[in-house]
């Protein structure tokens, strides 16, 4: 059976949606046993997310699913370097949650591939910021990763 195949069988529970940063709180809010659920399935949960990475472009879902994939980084979770195919389609994202995880999963993953997106996503946030009004920098996560590779 494979591992995709083994999920669909799961009846996962019902999880409360992710809450995004907002004006009094600068931070995402995740349901915590969703991510315990992902971080117990170790390397198996990997093909799943990877396809929820592949497939979706709801922001939420992106970041709560990069949220999670960096805490299985922290945990020791090997095979998470691999997903860079499905982790680089949001290289270009112009979103500040989107780029922070994803900042911080290539910091601690040290794709060689990264860099140079990295590189483009500081000069892009430089040249035109956001807009709307941020509760962080991504700059900060970008600005950290890209000297983490350089170090």
């Amino acid at each position: 059976m494979t591992i995709s195949a083994t999920f669909q069988q799961m009846k996962q529970p019902s999880y409360r949606p992710i809450e995004l940063p907002n004006e009094n709180r600068n931070y995402s809010v995740v349901d915590k046993n969703k991510v315990d659920f992902y971080l117990n399935q170790r390397e198996k949960g990997l093909p799943q997310l990877e396809n929820i990475l592949r497939s979706s472009n709801d922001e939420k879902t992106v970041t709560e699913t990069l949220y999670i994939v960096d805490r299985m980084i922290d945990s020791g979770v090997e095979g998470v370097d691999k997903m860079y195919p499905a982790l680089s389609r949001f290289n270009d994202t112009k979103s500040p949650n989107i780029q922070t995880f994803l900042a911080g999963i290539y910091r601690k993953t040290q794709v060689p591939d990264a860099f140079g997106p990295l590189c483009k996503m500081l000069i892009q946030n430089s040249i035109n910021p956001p807009k709307t009004p941020q509760y962080f920098d991504p700059n900060e996560e970008i600005g950290g990763a890209i000297l983490s590779y350089l170090a």
